[in-house]
């Protein structure tokens, strides 16, 4: 630190700065499929990651996350919203910041920091993805392959960091709703939550979604005009009773 520095005497120049500041988006959905059985049963439900086939120079050929460099004029968040739209034809996704990566040698054009952001989104906001600018190809892909993948740069990091941020969100917020009908059951609530937390159990489920005293009514019965429960048998041979979202939001897990 040059302690006589002042505003008249600075220079850049005297500065180490990064060779670029990348922006990296983790993408995560869950993809729904009907089964076909003789009996009625849940779709089949995976978390999937979307990756791009880069391009270019360096890790030509490979899988990676969408992301680019930050323009001078633009914040990191705004460079993740754009390559995000420019590599994958992805728009108008809600994403969080994640962290910064910044690893000596991460990247082989040089000192790169970084910003990676990440969401767990409907495939519906996914349906219009094609591949553009640096990318050859986009494409969904199970969590376990593409850990199994060999990736670019260190996405192999940046997706297990991500991957922990949205099970901590499923058990602590409400998105399983982002996943379901207005009107949905139990097992296809935890169904949900199952897919992205695949070893979630709980006993006392029921009761703790729905009770008044340790979750303020997360949940609530559906009824009918006459006051009636409603039920469906759309994914059971018997009527399951059906739940909706009561919009509490709580301050501590809501399913443990």
């Amino acid at each position: 630190m040059n302690l006589n520095e002042n505003e008249h005497n600075y220079s850049a120049s005297n500065y180490r700065t990064p060779d670029g500041a990348p922006s990296d988006i983790v993408i995560f959905t869950i993809t729904s499929e009907e089964k076909v059985t003789a009996k009625k049963a849940l779709p089949l439900r995976e978390l999937q990651v979307l990756l791009i086939r880069r391009k270019a120079w360096p890790f030509a050929g490979q899988w990676a996350l969408p992301g680019g460099f930050t323009r001078d004029t633009e914040t990191v968040e705004e460079c993740a919203i754009r390559e995000l739209r420019e590599e994958a034809g992805v728009e108008h996704v809600h994403m969080e910041f994640l962290k910064v990566y910044s690893k000596p040698g991460r990247d082989p054009r040089g000192w790169m920091i970084s910003h990676a952001f990440c969401a767990l989104v409907n495939e519906r906001y996914l349906q219009d993805r094609r591949a553009s600018d640096d990318a050859e190809d986009v494409q969904l892909f199970t969590l376990s392959e593409t850990l199994e993948m060999e990736l670019a740069f260190d996405h192999h990091d940046i997706i297990r960091d991500a991957y922990r941020r949205i099970q901590q969100q499923m058990l602590t917020q409400s998105i399983a709703k982002e996943f379901l009908p207005e009107e949905f059951t139990i097992g296809e609530l935890y169904q949900i939550i199952q897919a992205v937390v695949p070893t979630f159990e709980e006993k006392n489920f029921i009761r703790k979604v729905t009770s008044t005293q340790s979750r303020k009514g997360l949940i609530e019965e559906v009824r009918h005009a006459d006051g009636s429960l409603k039920q469906s048998n759309q994914y059971s041979q018997r009527a399951a009773q059906l739940y909706r979202f009561t919009g509490y939001v709580p301050e501590l897990s809501i399913y443990s």
